[in-house]
């Protein structure tokens, strides 16, 4: 279990997470809603410890991770997988390489630095890979794929991690609608077969509500929302984005993929 109890943020005088407390059983897939700016990536941030709190605590499984460091930060980072918008690969190496770099804190760092990789991990890589139907582009330079590609072999690299939960930030912000719903089905799969704990930052609500069984609101750094996709009225979603409402509940409208169920 997750649990964030008065987590706060402040970049100087401003304030952009405030006094968050929330609580995520595991093995479940919530989607962060909300405005631009809203505070979603820092929430984000905060627990992968990218960021630290200025305030609060963030405990996993009754482990205070706001007090780790040195390797026991390095252990948690692993067991929290990160995904960002920008994709995060490098172009210049194949994909069966990237996936592995998932592998780092599994293997002797002179075994990845000379890219020695273990047979095991070669196989772990490729089987997410297939997972998703992209083993065939395995040996391609990552810089060759499209967008909705790179960010399923994101996925992939943040599955091998084995971790125990994914932290998946406005994964889908740079992609059409088609390649978005792609994503979406592939951190879903995830969550369903594996039981890991995903939480997806997203700024279409349709995205939202199709895919995540619990949504949190955000808006000026505060929970204004939490709850089942179906408690989020049209009237609250108004209040909850303002002048962005109808871009965020339009947003996957022309997507040509069927959803999930």
């Amino acid at each position: 279990m997750l649990e964030l109890q008065g987590v706060t943020r402040r970049f100087g005088a401003v304030t952009a997470v405030d006094r968050v407390t929330l609580t995520v059983p595991r093995g479940q897939m919530v989607g962060i809603i909300g405005r631009s700016g809203a505070g979603k990536s820092t929430l984000l941030r905060m627990i992968n410890r990218l960021t630290d709190p200025s305030e609060g605590t963030i405990r996993f499984e009754g482990r205070d991770v706001t007090a780790l460091s040195g390797a026991a930060l390095r252990a948690w980072r692993s067991d929290c997988a990160m995904m960002f918008q920008q994709f995060n690969l490098c172009g210049r190496l194949d994909v069966l390489t990237n996936v592995l770099v998932g592998r780092l804190h599994h293997v002797p760092a002179w075994r990845a630095l000379l890219r020695l990789w273990p047979e095991t991990d070669k196989a772990i890589a490729l089987s997410a890979l297939e997972q998703f139907d992209m083993g065939r582009i395995a040996a391609q330079r990552a810089e060759s794929l499209s967008g909705g590609q790179q960010q399923r072999v994101a996925i992939a690299r943040a599955l091998v991690q084995e971790p125990q939960i994914i932290l998946a930030d406005e994964p889908v912000a740079s992609l059409d609608p088609r390649n978005a719903l792609l994503v979406m089905e592939a951190l879903a799969e995830i969550n369903r077969r594996f039981g890991i704990t995903v939480l997806v930052n997203l700024h279409s609500l349709d995205l939202a509500r199709t895919y995540c069984e619990r949504l949190v609101g955000l808006a000026e750094g505060r929970v204004v929302f939490d709850g089942p996709p179906e408690a989020l009225t049209d009237e609250a979603a108004q209040t909850l984005y303002g002048l962005e409402a109808a871009e965020a509940v339009g947003a996957a409208a022309a997507a040509a993929l069927p959803v999930a169920a």
